[in-house]
């Protein structure tokens, strides 16, 4: 992707939270750490966050309160919570609260971006769903009638046909990872999903030949590359 996700962390154990946010940059994820609930908020007011980390027990405003506040502006915003708390009082109030994920300390930094990767998918996909149309070249292609228009001739589209095409439009002009299609359409990535995804791809090879400017090509050890001209 062209633009790197946001991810606002708030962390008070500065060791911690300079690893953390060290490893997700380089992980490739642009990455702000604040000290405390209080410098948080200032900071989640001025900025565009794509995802909330956030220790619950910090100084000044602890991250129950700050969640509240950051789903004041931003209702939609994943939050996963750090706590080194193992009491199920905690775990319970952090996700009345609305969190998307709950981590207790020690964790392995691994851990933490499976789980930042899971959430993003499912918001990716969910984002994904709500596009209703695509103008694919000299196709229409509608995401809830599950079809696929060149001039006259309408094409309609088996479910899983729909959700490769649209997953390649939310990725036009960029590589779609095999690994990231296959965990988020078939939930597993292992070998016979992964040679049913190699059929539907010919499939749609073969939908989309009356438009010679479109295009799906290998990218060999990565995945593959809807090339085409795409209006929203």
């Amino acid at each position: 992707m062209d633009e790197k996700l946001k991810v606002f962390f708030c962390e008070d154990d500065e060791n911690l939270g300079t690893l953390l946010r060290e490893y997700l940059q380089a992980k490739g994820y642009n990455t702000d750490l604040y000290p405390d609930g209080d410098a948080g908020y200032k900071g989640f007011i001025k900025e565009k966050y794509d995802l909330c980390v956030l220790d619950v027990m910090m100084p000044k405003k602890d991250g129950f309160t700050l969640a509240q506040e950051i789903r004041s502006i931003n209702p939609e915003i994943p939050i996963i919570f750090l706590t080194a708390k193992t009491m199920k009082e905690d775990i319970l109030e952090g996700f009345k609260l609305g969190a998307d994920d709950y981590l207790t300390k020690p964790f392995s930094m691994e851990e933490l971006l499976l789980r930042i990767e899971a959430i993003l998918r499912r918001v990716k996909g969910k984002k994904m769903k709500e596009i209703a149309s695509y103008k694919l070249g000299k196709f229409t292609f509608d995401t809830q009638k599950q079809t696929l228009v060149i001039k006259d001739k309408v094409t309609k589209l088996t479910t899983k046909e729909c959700e490769l095409l649209s997953l390649l439009c939310a990725h036009v002009n960029e590589v779609l990872e095999r690994n990231y299609a296959l965990k988020t359409i078939w939930v597993d990535d292992n070998y016979f999903n992964a040679r049913s995804m190699d059929v539907y791809i010919t499939k749609l090879r073969k939908l989309l030949k009356d438009d010679p400017d479109i295009e799906i090509i290998n990218i060999h050890g990565k995945g593959y590359k809807l090339i085409a001209p795409l209006e929203g």
